[in-house]
């Protein structure tokens, strides 16, 4: 453990911002699970609902950027797959 002060503090700091962090990716990838249950599922669902969880789970990544917990490049790459894997399993 680290002795100095300005270390210690440097620390704590990390270890409350390694918290903060794992809340905003732990709701991305529930709700991004949720959204492909329900994709998986789409014979119960309209594509409104489909939709509007797609959007929530957006939502939830644009937020994660904005608050700098993803990168802007590696939310994109996200949303494009979830983009992707909702064209595939509608047109089939």
């Amino acid at each position: 453990m680290r002795k100095n002060l300005s270390a210690v503090k440097k620390n704590q700091i990390a270890i409350r911002n390694r918290q903060r962090n794992k809340i905003y990716k732990s709701s991305i990838k529930t709700s991004t699970k949720k959204y492909l249950y329900n994709l998986e599922n789409s014979h119960l669902f309209s594509v409104v609902d489909l939709s509007t969880n797609l959007s929530l789970v957006y939502q939830k990544i644009d937020k994660a950027v904005k608050r700098g917990v993803l990168h802007k490049n590696k939310a994109a790459r996200k949303k494009a797959v979830l983009a992707k894997i909702m064209q595939v399993k509608l047109a089939s």
